[in-house]
C-alpha cells in the first residue's frame, strides 16, 4: 500500500463514525475548542478527545494554540483525497451501469421466442 492508500484508507475510518462525522460537519462552519465540539454530544471530554486524536492522527483536523485555547481547525484538502476517490468510482459504476442498461435495452428489442407448439398449432385435448 501507499501512503496515500494508507491516508485514504484512515478518512473513511474516521469518516465511518458519527459522532467523528459531526465533529468535521461542526468544523466545516468554523474552528471550535473541544469543549464546544462535545457540547452537543453525551460524552466525556476524554471519549471526544480519542475522537479528536483519531481524526487528526489522518489529517482531517488540525489543532493550534492560540493563549490557553487550543482550537480545532478542519483540514478540507484530507477530504480531497477522498472525494477524489468517490468520484472516480461513481464515474465508473455509471459507465458500468449505463452499459448494463444499453444490454437490456437490446434484449428487449430482440424478437421474442415462442414455444415450438404455439409455431405448429398446438393440438387442443378438450
Amino acid at each position: 500500500m501507499t501512503v496515500a492508500q494508507d491516508q485514504l484508507d484512515g478518512t473513511f475510518m474516521a469518516l465511518a463514525d458519527p459522532t467523528r462525522r459531526a465533529i468535521v460537519a461542526r468544523l466545516a462552519r468554523s474552528d471550535a475548542t473541544v469543549n464546544e465540539l462535545a457540547a452537543p454530544f453525551q460524552m466525556t471530554l476524554p471519549a471526544i478527545s480519542k475522537h479528536l486524536k483519531v481524526l487528526e492522527r489522518c489529517g482531517l483536523i488540525s489543532r493550534s494554540r492560540n493563549a490557553q485555547f487550543r482550537p480545532c481547525h478542519l483540514e478540507p484538502e484530507a477530504l480531497d483525497a477522498a472525494l477524489g476517490w468517490i468520484e472516480t468510482n461513481r464515474r465508473i459504476w455509471a459507465e458500468r451501469f449505463d452499459k448494463f442498461d444499453a444490454h437490456l435495452r437490446d434484449i428487449q428489442k430482440l424478437p421474442t421466442q415462442q414455444s415450438p407448439a404455439h409455431h405448429q398449432g398446438a393440438i387442443s385435448h378438450d
